[in-house]
Formats: C-alpha cells, sequence, structure tokens
C-alpha cells in the first residue's frame, strides 16, 4: 500500500496559535500529508503557548533566550543499522518536522550516494520553499560535508533549492583522530577547516556550520585557535559535538562556556551542540550546554542515531519547555509539541527502530499509571504524578471516551477511537483499516489501542508497494517439512505463485518469496512480539535484511563505503502472515529506494 504521507500536492506549513486563544477551549483539526484526506486532531490542548519566533538571521538571534532546534533524524538518525528510508520516505518525514516547526533540517549526506544527493534536494526543494503565509516560518536545508571540495559541492547542489540553505562541515579535532584517522598536523587541519569554510561561502551559501569532530576530547586551546580561524573564514554556527558521547553534564557545560569565553569572535556565530548517548546523558549534556550559552541544539526524533543514539528532541524540548522559564533562565523554542506523537510514531515505522515502552515523553509507559497510590493521586488531580498533559504532545487519554470496540463495533465508533489517538481518516482509507479491524474483531473479545494502532501502522506506514501479498497457505508441524504456497502480487495486477519446503513455515514462506521475486537478499534480523497480552494477541514483526546487489553508501564519520540495510515491519493474529507481510515490506523498501535501480523485479518495475 502507497504510505499516507505522499500527496505531491502538500505544502508544509503550519497554524500560528495565537496567545489571545483560550487553551482550554480550543480545538481544531491540523492538515497532515495523507493519500488522500488524514488529519490529526488536537483537543483540550492545555499547554503554554511559545514566544514569538524571532527572525532568522544565520549568525544572530535577537531574543537571547531563543533556542534553535536542529534535527538531524534524516542523517545522523538514519545512521542507525537498519534504519535505511526511501526518499519518499525522507520527504515524509521532513513535512513532519515542518509541522513540528523545527528551525534547521539536516537532510542528509549528499555525497555519501546519489540517492542521498537526490533525497535531499527534493527536501529542499518543497520543505525548504514552504513559507509560512502567516509569520514566514520556513525551515532551514542543511546538508552535511567532510572538508573537502567534493563533498561541499555535493552538499551545496543539494540544498541550494531551498529558500534558507546551510552547509554543515566537519573536521576532527581531537588528538586521537588527528593521529590515527586522519594522520595530520594541527597546522594542516586548521589550513583544512579555514579553507572549506571559505569555499563553502565562496560558493553563494551564506550560512555555513563548523563542526570540530570529537570536540569533547580535543584540547581547549587547539580548539578556541580553528573555531576563530573558520570564523574569520565565514562560519555562522559552531557546533560543539560531543562525538563519542564520553562527556559529562558539568564538563559539557564547562566546554562550551569556555569556548564563549576564549575564542575570538565568538559574538559573531551561534554556538551549538551536538551530544551523542553513548553513557546515556545526551539530553543532560545537551540542556547543560543551552544553560552555558550554546543557541542551537542538535536532536533526532525518539534519539535514534550512531551506536546509542542523539539527544532526543522530545526529551530536550519539553525540558526546556517545563523548566526553561524556572531553571533555564526563560530559554524557549518555537517547537510545535502538539505534532510530537505524530513525529514519533512515524520515524520509529519508517525506521524500523520502535520506542521502547519506558522512553521518556513518547514512550507507551510515558503517561501510565500503575501503581494504586499513583492512581489514587490522579484520580484525586492529574499534576500529582503528571509534570506535563498528554495533551501537549497530541496525546488523548483513549478511556476517556468510555468506548469499548469490538466485533459488533461500526465505522463511526472506530473513526471516534482513531481520533483520539490521533487519526481522521475517511473514504477507502477508513475501509482498509475497517476491514482489517473487523477480521481481528471476529477473533478477539476485545480490540485494545494497541491492536488499533498496530493496524494502522501495518496500513498507513508501509512503503510503496511493488509486491503486495494476496494469499498464504503454510502447513508444518512434527509429521514432515514445513511447507508454504505463497500468492504475490505485482504493480501490473499479474498474480505470482509459488511453493517451497524450510526447517519451519517463516523459513517456507521466505524462500517461495524469494522464488518469486527472484532478487537475492540476506536476513539480518528477525523479531517478533505480541502488541497486547492474551493468547490471541497481534503479533508484530521486524525484520532487516540486505542485498547481494544492494546499495552502498559513504558512511559520513569513517569514509568507509557500508551496503544499506532495509528493515520492514508487519502485523496480524498469524505469526507466519505477520513475518511475510514484514518481510514484503523490506523488500518493497529496498526496492523503491531507487526506483531506477536494477534490483526491482522486470516484472513490477515502479513507474517513474
Amino acid at each position: 500500500m502507497a504510505s499516507i504521507f505522499s500527496n505531491p500536492s502538500f505544502t508544509s506549513t503550519t497554524p500560528t496559535i495565537k496567545t489571545s486563544l483560550n487553551p482550554n477551549n480550543f480545538s481544531r483539526s491540523f492538515f497532515f500529508p495523507t493519500k488522500s484526506s488524514y488529519k490529526i486532531s488536537f483537543n483540550s490542548i492545555k499547554c503554554s503557548i511559545s514566544n514569538t519566533r524571532p527572525e532568522y538571521i544565520p549568525n544572530r538571534i535577537s531574543d537571547p533566550n531563543y533556542v534553535r532546534i536542529f534535527d538531524t533524524t534524516l542523517r545522523d538518525g538514519e545512521q542507525s543499522p537498519g534504519a535505511t528510508m526511501t526518499s519518499k520516505e525522507k520527504l515524509d518525514v521532513a513535512r513532519q518536522l515542518a509541522k513540528l516547526r523545527v528551525d534547521i533540517i539536516e537532510a542528509g549526506f549528499p555525497a555519501s550516494s546519489k540517492d542521498d544527493l537526490e533525497a535531499v534536494k527534493m527536501i529542499a526543494k518543497e520543505v525548504g520553499n514552504a513559507v509560512d503565509d502567516e509569520d514566514g516560518y520556513v525551515p532551514v536545508i542543511c546538508g552535511l560535508a567532510r572538508c573537502n571540495k567534493g563533498d561541499i559541492d555535493a552538499a551545496w547542489e543539494a540544498v541550494k533549492y531551498a529558500k534558507r540553505p546551510r552547509i554543515h562541515v566537519f573536521i576532527a579535532t581531537s588528538e586521537i583522530h588527528l593521529k590515527y584517522k586522519l594522520k595530520k598536523s594541527r597546522g594542516e587541519v586548521v589550513a583544512i577547516a579555514r579553507e572549506m569554510v571559505s569555499y563553502a561561502r565562496n560558493l553563494g551559501c551564506n550560512d555555513v556550520e563548523f563542526s570540530p569532530e570529537d570536540a569533547g576530547r580535543s584540547d581547549r586551546e587547539y580548539l578556541y585557535r580553528i573555531l576563530a580561524e573558520v570564523i574569520k573564514a565565514g562560519a555562522t554556527t559552531l557546533n560543539i559535538p560531543d562525538t563519542v558521547g564520553i562527556n559529562l553534564p558539568s564538563e559539557f557545560g564547562n566546554l562550551i562556556a569556555d569556548i564563549k569565553a576564549n575564542t575570538p569572535g565568538i559574538e559573531n556565530v551561534i554556538i551549538s551542540t551536538h551530544c551523542q548517548n553513548d553513557l546515556g546523558l545526551s539530553t543532560a549534556n545537551t540542556l547543560a550546554g543551552a544553560n552555558a550559552g550554546a543557541r542551537q541544539l542538535e536532536v533526532t526524533i525518539n534519539g535514534i542515531g550512531e551506536r546509542a543514539g542523539n539527544a532526543s528532541l522530545e526529551e530536550v524540548v519539553m525540558s526546556i519547555k517545563c523548566r526553561g522559564k524556572e531553571l533555564l533562565g526563560g530559554l524557549y523554542t518555537g517547537i510545535n509539541t502538539r505534532h510530537i506523537v505524530l513525529a514519533s510514531k512515524m520515524v520509529a515505522e519508517y525506521s524500523g527502530l520502535h520506542v521502547q515502552p519506558h522512553k521518556a515523553i513518547v514512550g507507551a509507559n510515558a503517561f501510565a499509571h500503575e501503581s494504586g497510590i499513583h492512581q489514587d493521586g490522579m484520580l484525586k488531580y492529574k499534576g500529582t504524578y503528571e509534570i506535563m498533559s498528554p495533551e501537549d504532545i497530541g496525546l488523548s487519554r483513549s478511556n476517556d471516551s468510555g468506548i469499548v470496540l469490538g466485533k459488533l463495533s461500526g465505522r463511526h465508533a472506530l473513526k471516534s477511537r482513531l481520533l483520539e489517538l490521533g487519526y481522521d481518516l475517511d473514504g477507502k482509507d477508513l475501509d482498509d483499516v475497517f476491514s482489517r479491524f473487523k477480521a481481528v474483531a471476529e477473533k478477539k473479545k476485545h480490540i485494545s489501542d494497541g491492536d488499533i494502532e498496530a493496524l494502522m501502522s501495518d496500513e498507513i506506514f508501509q512503503p510503496q508497494a511493488v509486491w503486495s501479498l494476496g494469499d498464504l497457505q503454510v502447513t508444518c508441524g512434527t509429521l514432515g517439512l514445513s511447507t508454504a504456497t505463497v500468492k504475490l502480487i505485482g504493480l501490473d495486477g499479474a498474480e505470482h505463485i509459488a511453493c517451497s519446503v524450510g526447517t519451519g513455515p517463516v523459513d517456507a514462506a521466505y524462500k517461495a518469496i524469494d522464488s518469486i521475486v527472484q532478487v537475492p537478499v540476506t536476513l539480518l534480523e528477525y523479531s517478533m512480539n505480541s502488541v497486547t497480552e492474551g493468547i490471541d494477541a497481534i503479533a508484530s514483526t521486524r525484520v532487516v535484511i540486505v542485498g547481494e546487489n544492494s546499495h552502498t553508501s559513504t558512511h559520513a564519520i569513517t569514509g568507509q563505503t557500508v551496503q544499506r540495510t532495509f528493515s520492514g515491519t508487519g502485523a496480524g493474529m498469524d505469526i507466519t502472515v505477520s513475518s511475510v507481510r514484514a518481510y514484503v515490506s523490506a523488500l518493497n523498501k529496498m526496492f523503491g529506494f531507487s526506483r531506477s535501480s536494477e534490483v526491482v523485479p522486470k516484472s513490477s518495475q515502479v513507474s517513474a
């Protein structure tokens, strides 16, 4: 099924909420890009309204309390194993980031591959030119580049179409990187950094960010020196990365403060942070950096990224929202927090990296209360155990309505529950989900919110269908070899049937699919979990595959050529059906990654 986030006519604009509105009475439907008509409804909003966003000037912020949010989900986040997204999925995420109203979207690393360059260019042309009619908001579109002319040329070619383009260049500065990775002297690296920042400016880009990679382990005096030189060369933002996540909050805060106090020309640029989560301190370090004077914070949705990930957008933004006024000197962001939940769901499904239940802000348990004492307090006054309202992030409490869904429930009841969960479906979209819902309801006595969300994800967050599952029949047990018969339907509507044997029903089904698709792939990961408790729970499956002739890209940090891996998810009460849906989803993502790719089978070529 094609993604609901692929409406080509969508222009990413977000309504401005005036402070004169009464938040207790406020109710509005916000447009969300869909394959037909899909909206997000937010009701009973109780969160405070943000201050006015200052006019964007690359190297200066008129309000010293305003903090820019730089989202790198599409660049650093996609470096997570199996998190590869197709160009269309990246565009969907970029649209949602614009709905969140992030200040800067780092859309990718254009030099890594032709596919990445085209994806960043597409985002720059569409999302980078969708100007809000009321307040003029439009996100900066940024491309990453190593300090060499080829990378910088590719980045500029990709982002130059945006209304506000930015090139982000980086080079390592720690002794361990200078000695073992770059094999260059301090002086040589300073000269390269200065020359490449100047080169980026001379291309016509007036917004250039510079990062001294592994700044957290770099010599302070050397940092002051190289940063001063790139400021003179034209850098507008200086990003200070804790690349290996080794710093403690007090240590990182002091690093930002020292740079601010000792770098010549620092008053003419914005200081930024980029904190990895190797010790679980990325959010704490980011806030410490902001408290010490950084006014741009680099984050990702759900905290995804290299190794243990990055500082989480939702954690950083909500921390500033909750404590910025009283403990951080009045700091605030321009983020529309009511779009956090949908952004989290979208990134989780597209990347295949699901959020753990206890994840702060967006985890399934973030607003759940099981302890009797806590429940008693919540019934008396929600503020006893909640420091924020779920409505603040776009989440509604579904049990407030009293609706219990089952096999006798109709479209209206399902639609009402979907609205509470943040989805507004009509027409064929609602029909498709309702059909899946009824099939499950015939077998389950009670349908939970988890079941509904699993079905929604299996319908709406899937890549464009090159192949779709028609029918599946398996035979397994102790009396003979497991056998699977699979019917797949191609883009041309032709049905392809194959039968195979295997060590189990899933193995047999996957082999049958392989014989139809005839593209050699390796299954790297396979996992399954139940969405809810009970023997009749819906199974959710995730797989990660890599093709033998798969796409390659250049890793931004190591410079190595790596094979892209592709994840897929599926859901169903039958675990074999769920597994097959996940496998077909991963194959579709691989085929759709590049429409001109030779790995797409001829009988199911994706149309341009």
